[in-house]
């Protein structure tokens, strides 16, 4: 049998990033298959209200200032964010190192405020339909903002061994700086929804 030389790949990168990575894309299809399900959320929050004689049902309105303090710390991370993902792509290990420490902070700052945002809803999850869906619609994003952080912080850590000179760990970080646009991003409508459509 004789063998024929194509091309010679040997030089070529062992993994991609961005679009040319496999795991970009299934970050790609896990963010669709959540935002369908925050679409869904929101959908049964609106027939809820929209069958109800009032709104919020037999509870007051949320208050404002946990929901808007966890808004305004999600929307501050987006520029660190976007500069860790661009470190990343310009694999510059020793800021990409910082940036990871301080979306780690930024991933936990939410979560503290969000602890007093669940009593700042003034209904139970089991008081009636409008306290389930507000509590859901809260309770699913918050999981949302613990799988974020928790890959942060693996990545953080990673960045700090052997495997932080790793080019695919690089484009980790970009598939993670990715989602967590995703998480704020999700975010605006449910805080809309929770807290403005209400007062409207």
């Amino acid at each position: 049998m004789k063998e024929r030389i194509v091309a010679d790949v040997s030089r070529l990168s062992l993994h991609g990033t961005g679009s040319a990575s496999t795991t970009w894309w299934g970050t790609l299809g896990f963010m669709l298959i959540e935002a369908t399900g925050f679409a869904l959320a929101i959908a049964v929050y609106l027939y809820l209200m929209s069958i109800a004689a009032t709104w919020p049902t037999d509870a007051p309105t949320p208050d404002l200032l946990p929901g808007t303090l966890v808004t305004l710390t999600l929307i501050a991370s987006v520029l660190p964010n976007y500069l860790v993902s661009q470190w990343a792509e310009r694999e510059d290990l020793r800021k990409v190192r910082i940036g990871l420490v301080v979306m780690s902070i930024l991933g936990i700052v939410p979560l503290i405020i969000r602890a007093f945002e669940f009593y700042a809803l003034k209904v139970n999850w089991d008081t009636n339909a409008y306290g389930s869906i507000v509590w859901i619609l809260l309770g699913l994003h918050t999981t949302h903002i613990i799988t974020d952080l928790a890959d942060t912080l693996v990545l953080a850590a990673l960045m700090y061994t052997r495997h932080g000179r790793n080019r695919r760990r690089l484009g980790d970080v970009q598939d993670n700086a990715m989602y967590w646009n995703f998480v704020v991003v999700t975010w605006l409508p449910i805080y809309g929804c929770i807290y403005w459509i209400p007062r409207l």
